[in-house]
């Protein structure tokens, strides 16, 4: 987990949503193990289009087949943009969920209504380095209730 010494330390994105007051104690980004499953599905599917095109498809359809995996190597670019900019936060006042490179979601929850934290770790979870970071509040269902892959 990074632990920022100072505001310019951390990520300009995180500062500007911080209070004045407020002071960082952890500062992290989502383990890319969550970008597997889209770097997984763009491997085979390259994998696939490759294969088809150089064997049964030609012309227009291995044109179109091409297309199609060029839309899944987006969404994995896509999916890294995003990465990129996410954080999950905790301050000496509340924790914060940034999501999204264009549209930015701060998802925020005080630290005096968190009434239960656990961490949870799979099987790869473990092999891998991540977990999942599960809080519970007063009688609320909150956006913040769980934060998965989380170093």
């Amino acid at each position: 987990m990074r632990q920022p010494r100072s505001a310019s330390d951390s990520p300009v994105a995180i500062n500007k949503y911080l209070l004045p007051r407020e002071i960082q104690v952890a500062t992290v980004r989502q383990h890319p193990a969550m970008l597997i499953p889209a770097s997984a599905q763009t491997l085979v599917g390259l994998l696939i289009a490759g294969i088809l095109s150089a064997t049964v498809l030609h012309g227009i359809a291995g044109l179109v087949l091409w297309l199609l995996w060029l839309l899944l190597l987006l969404r994995l670019v896509w999916k890294i943009l995003n990465w990129s900019v996410d954080y999950f936060v905790v301050t000496t006042e509340r924790l914060l969920l940034t999501r999204g490179f264009l549209t930015r979601q701060i998802n925020m929850m005080p630290l005096t209504k968190v009434t239960d934290m656990s961490f949870k770790r799979s099987f790869a979870g473990r092999l891998l380095g991540y977990g999942e970071f599960i809080v519970e509040s007063a009688g609320q269902d909150q956006s913040l209730r769980n934060v998965e892959f989380i170093p």
